[in-house]
């Protein structure tokens, strides 16, 4: 084996997480070492995140030029140039590479041995890592602090006749530069729900098969269905509760899936699969187990509730570590990890995860759902109204949607809210400030804000919770609890 190199904190992956640890432990004067395989600043701004919503965006510009005559614009025909809407993706991610190379000059320090490399990791002993260097040669290190920071990947299952077909994940399909004829999307999550609609938008022909009895399963009844009649109004074909059976031919040429639903055996044919059904954290193959650090049966590093492996001074962050898998999520857990450093005592329990599908309309949540009160008992009074009894949706020609919040039924805490509407996701941080901040509806109520916007709306919505338990208004009691 090489020579050892000591550094004072090493960080596999340099992701979201990674890489804010790798700037902060360097700015306190920490000789730093980051090992990264390949993106500078991790997925997200490379091939997650951020992309999609560039190409969403170029979507959302398609469909409103081909509203044009709803807003009293002529034009010509219109044509949509694939190598474009990339190629604009492409300057966007070239943008903020160097923005995060500016970062890390910022940050590192070259005499006192601060350095970003590429390779590929493996742990070959507690908190020692062998770097197999990605031009040539190879490094060993270790260091007194370790931040595992290993990201996920698209999940592909074992599926008769679908890794042969080599169908494409999110990767490939932000870098197409052309446009499939009939795209078959596997999955009604997220990463499948926003693709399908961005590219159907851009012009494909697009079916979504997704076994679960509704879109976005996590969310209320009312939500998943409204999110089904958009696609479905944009001339999206979706199967609900259809199983994939098997398999023929090569996306991007032609494709056939044989299909399962209810008694039902369906065949759909297509250009090409876009496969949207979850996400696998990157842990195999990497020593784990020679550096001391336990992995659970999912596959994630098994932390505590401060991301604490089970190795002494290593810490495991983002998607590997089993927290939710969102960039902002990553970025507050080392937060945590890096507040406790200095002597201060958060957890990962109780945190207040927000999430937005970025479809168009948005779709936006912050704590609790329905679904989610009810399995836990808690009693709560809910509230709902359409995007329009705000002026903003008015002016701007999108009234579709609608908001609800969750209030709790014996007192006036907010204990989730959910917007399905225009600016969806900025409405939820003013209502999750008011969350985190402890502060009752009431205050959401009866605030003064600016008109036009689209946050007057949270007016009308405040304005509609029934009153609390004991009145004559609607309730919402869990089974086997009793009004006061």
């Amino acid at each position: 084996m090489n020579a050892l190199e000591n550094f004072d904190a090493l960080v596999l992956g340099g992701g979201t997480a990674g890489k804010l640890a790798a700037w902060t432990m360097a700015k306190e004067g920490r000789r730093t070492a980051v090992i990264d395989r390949k993106y500078i600043g991790g997925a997200c701004p490379n091939i997650a995140c951020l992309p999609s919503k560039n190409v969403i965006y170029s979507a959302k510009v398609a469909s409103l030029v081909g509203r044009q005559r709803e807003f009293g614009i002529e034009t010509g025909p219109i044509a949509i140039d694939m190598a474009r809407v990339y190629a604009r993706k492409r300057d966007m991610v070239d943008g903020i590479i160097q923005v995060h190379l500016e970062k890390y000059r910022e940050a590192f320090d070259q005499q006192r041995g601060d350095e970003l490399m590429f390779g590929e990791g493996t742990f070959v002993a507690p908190r020692t890592v062998h770097v197999a260097l990605r031009d040539g040669g190879e490094r060993t290190l270790t260091a007194e602090r370790v931040f595992v920071n290993l990201g996920s990947r698209a999940t592909i299952p074992d599926m008769p006749g679908l890794r042969e077909a080599k169908p494409l994940t999110h990767i490939e399909a932000l870098d197409l530069e052309r446009l499939p004829g009939h795209l078959v999307v596997l999955g009604g999550g997220y990463v499948g729900l926003e693709l399908s609609q961005a590219l159907r938008r851009l012009g494909s022909r697009v079916t979504v098969i997704s076994r679960d009895t509704r879109l976005v399963a996590n969310e209320d009844a009312d939500v998943s269905e409204a999110v089904l009649q958009l696609f479905r109004d944009e001339g999206i074909d979706v199967l609900l509760r259809t199983h994939v059976l098997g398999v023929n031919g090569i996306s991007g040429e032609h494709v056939r899936l044989q299909l399962q639903s209810a008694n039902e055996t369906p065949t759909v044919e297509g250009t090409d699969i876009l496969v949207a059904l979850g996400r696998t954290p990157n842990t195999s193959g990497v020593g784990l187990d020679k550096a001391g650090i336990e992995v659970t049966e999912e596959g994630h590093i098994r932390v505590n509730d401060c991301l604490e492996t089970t190795a002494p001074n290593v810490w495991a962050m983002g998607d590997c570590a089993g927290s939710p898998y969102f960039t902002h999520v990553s970025e507050d857990d080392f937060a945590i990890i890096h507040e406790n450093l200095n002597g201060g005592q958060r957890t990962t329990q109780d945190r207040l995860v927000p999430s937005c599908v970025f479809i168009d309309p948005e779709l936006a949540r912050v704590g609790l759902n329905e679904s989610q009160a009810r399995e836990r008992c808690v009693a709560y009074r809910v509230a709902s109204v359409p995007v329009v009894s705000g002026w903003r949706p008015w002016t701007i020609s999108e009234k579709r949607g609608f908001l609800k919040t969750l209030i709790d039924a014996h007192s006036d805490r907010i204990l989730g809210f959910t917007a399905f509407g225009p600016e969806a996701g900025e409405l939820m941080g003013t209502v999750q400030l008011a969350m985190l901040a402890g502060l009752p509806y009431t205050t959401l109520r009866d605030a003064m804000f600016a008109h036009p916007t689209m946050t007057e709306g949270l007016k009308a919505l405040f304005m509609s919770v029934p009153e609390r338990l004991g009145s004559h208004a609607e309730q919402h009691q869990p089974a086997g609890t009793a009004a006061d």
